[in-house]
């Protein structure tokens, strides 16, 4: 995983609540193998119509928006299934950060093991922040791992929690497997120390 510390990016607004899965990421892309560019399907059905033409109406299909590497969302980003293919299809576009009050926990699970940042902030800001996007398309926001923040340009900046493990696999750009490895020297001193 690539490591994450700053971002100042581009933000896409998604202002509808419940906002589900199968809009990331239809069903029909979950038989693609991982090595497939996931980003290529990233809100098909939002962003193309039936006939396969570009719904210009879809923010993301915006030229102010068409670089966004943050997603800033209503209530209940990601709920319904479980689908690990819905964090694959943002991350692949280039998304790296989520920021909503409230997210599908097994999305966030799911997010924080294939390296992208969920900032969940109180509805009122992030509404604010929704607001201050539309209206400026193109805006960016700024996202400090190691302090917490979130900042738009004028000024105004939110902290957010995280935990500590899922901090330092980010900032450092491990999955669970980076991480255990990262323990080889405790983990082979416990062997030679274990009693068998």
């Amino acid at each position: 995983m690539e490591p994450f510390v700053h971002l100042d990016a581009v933000a896409l607004p998604i202002s509808q609540a419940n906002f589900d899965t199968d809009q990331i990421l239809p069903a029909r892309y979950l038989q693609k193998p991982r090595s497939d560019n996931f980003g290529n399907y990233l809100f098909r059905d939002l962003r193309y119509r039936a006939d396969g033409s570009l719904n210009e109406s879809f923010a993301l299909n915006a030229a102010a928006y068409r670089d966004a590497r943050i997603v800033v969302a209503k209530e209940n980003f990601a709920c319904g299934s479980s689908r690990e293919h819905a964090v694959w299809a943002l991350y692949d576009y280039g998304v790296r950060v989520v920021i909503a009050p409230s997210v599908g926990d097994i999305f966030a699970s799911n997010a924080a093991k294939n390296g992208l940042l969920v900032v969940l902030l109180p509805a009122s800001h992030v509404t604010e922040m929704i607001g201050k996007i539309e209206a400026q398309p193109g805006l960016h926001v700024s996202v400090e791992l190691a302090a917490q923040t979130v900042a738009t340009p004028d000024g105004v900046k939110h902290g957010f929690d995280i935990d500590t493990y899922q901090k330092r696999c980010l900032m450092e750009g491990l999955d669970e497997l980076g991480y255990t490895l990262t323990q080889l020297d405790r983990i082979e001193a416990f062997e030679r120390s274990y009693a068998y």
